[in-house]
């Protein structure tokens, strides 16, 4: 897995990551806080809305930051937005209403938005062999493990000598970092991108996505995953705090637990992938988390939580590490920035359904009520996901084109009719063939 550190500029944008995701993890737990706070027991709401803002800048803004990002030159562009997500974490330490949270968390998110799926179309480019890519996929979910690992302890540290705001600072710095380090590489050229109006650009990875069997049953795969991370980061402050009346330092610690989860499967999973199919591995992550969550009304303390926690962190990133992998072989170079960010923003709309409904739920029925109700909404996406993506799904498919004449350059090399290989939604293929000799 290390291996692909040796590539200088992988090198660096993973390191860019890293101290993002740091400062990143400072402020998750600061936020919680802040929100306890200001609303007490009622915590679990406030955290609901202002994560349910956030995915609304995602799902909103997400594709068309990718539109806008064809246009710009990549480097500048995750600059530019690292430093304009610092500089609005500067004003969170001054928040004294619940309404200013929402409107700093919805002026960060837009930034993260444009930033995060430029960030990951990136890494194809950066790393084309695909070994070397899983094995960074595999790398970066660790480091993302490791934020909800180190980050929680580092903040429950902080929180013996300070008072949360300054974790804040932490996250301007992390910011600020990654910037600096962004602009230490040189990124390769970008495959040219069909010069389509702004409107087309901003819905084609929309359409790919939709169009596509594979990724429309990854959507619903994200909503079973939403349905159980949703109790985790909206409820666990709750849990912690309400529930078992513990103090901040041991919220940190089950956010650690959750962390550490996800970084024991994030080892396991490059030679896990050699061996099984993306999706049944995705479909037991998912099945993991799921069950975790409706096991929580069971916990009966700190320690059982945090068991829970590790488990459904485990499958977390069972669901994760593959995405990649799956996007990447379902779009061309030249598209995977707008189908990167189509999935940024259509998984992310699982979220602003699932972060509202766990506030909801928590504080009108409790948290029982909560975990049982997010168990089966989860149970159900994942039985969709089973109908909605083939468990036969072959990259190369036999199709025809009777729309193309003969002399078509795509054609050429064909005999007959129908033509088989790997297929992908483009300009010359609108629509996933349904069985041999099917149009595309």
């Amino acid at each position: 897995m290390l291996n692909v550190l040796t590539n200088r500029t992988f090198r660096h944008m993973f390191a860019a990551q890293l101290v993002a995701l740091v400062g990143t993890g400072l402020a998750t737990v600061a936020l919680g806080l802040l929100a306890w706070q200001l609303a007490g027991a009622d915590a679990g709401l406030v955290l609901g809305t202002a994560l349910a803002i956030k995915m609304v800048a995602y799902v909103l803004l997400a594709p068309v930051a990718a539109a806008l990002a064809e246009r710009l030159p990549r480097r500048a562009f995750l600059v530019a937005l690292d430093l304009l997500r610092a500089s609005v974490v500067l004003f969170l330490p001054f928040v004294t209403e619940v309404w200013q949270i929402y409107v700093l968390i919805f002026l960060l998110q837009a930034a993260s938005a444009g930033f995060t799926p430029a960030f990951q179309a990136t890494i194809p480019d950066v790393l084309p062999d695909e070994q070397d890519y899983t094995n960074a996929l595999s790398l970066m979910r660790l480091t993302e493990d490791m934020e909800q690992l180190l980050s929680p302890m580092l903040a429950a540290a902080l929180l013996t000598l300070v008072s949360f705001p300054v974790l804040f600072g932490g996250t301007v710095a992390g910011f600020v970092a990654s910037a600096l380090l962004v602009l230490t590489v040189t990124l390769p050229a970008r495959a040219p991108a069909n010069q389509a109006g702004f409107w087309a650009a901003t819905t084609k990875g929309a359409r790919i996505y939709l169009a596509t069997p594979r990724l429309r049953g990854l959507m619903l795969m994200e909503l079973a995953v939403a349905a159980a991370g949703a109790m985790i980061y909206v409820n666990t402050v709750v849990l912690v705090q309400a529930r078992f009346g513990l103090g901040a330092s041991q919220v940190a610690l089950a956010f650690a637990a959750f962390g550490a989860g996800s970084m024991v499967a994030a080892f396991l999973l490059p030679r896990v992938l050699d061996r099984i199919a993306d999706r049944p591995v995705m479909l037991g992550g998912a099945g993991l988390m799921v069950a975790g969550v409706a096991l929580v009304p069971l916990a009966p303390g700190l320690a059982g939580l945090m068991g829970l926690w590790a488990g459904i962190g485990f499958g977390f990133a069972f669901t994760q590490i593959p995405i990649g992998r799956i996007l990447n072989r379902s779009a061309r170079p030249e598209d995977r920035p707008a189908l990167f960010a189509a999935q940024f923003a259509l998984s992310h709309a699982a979220w602003l359904v699932t972060y509202p409904l766990a506030g909801w739920l928590g504080s009108a029925f409790g948290l029982t009520a909560a975990a049982l109700g997010l168990a089966a909404l989860g149970a159900v996406a994942m039985v969709a996901v089973m109908r909605l993506w083939p468990a036969t799904d072959p990259v190369e498919l036999a199709h025809a084109h009777p729309d193309l004449p003969a002399d078509h350059p795509h054609l050429q090399g064909h005999q007959g009719d129908e033509h088989r290989h790997a297929l992908m939604i483009d300009d010359l293929h609108h629509r996933w063939p349904r069985a041999t000799g099917s149009t595309a």
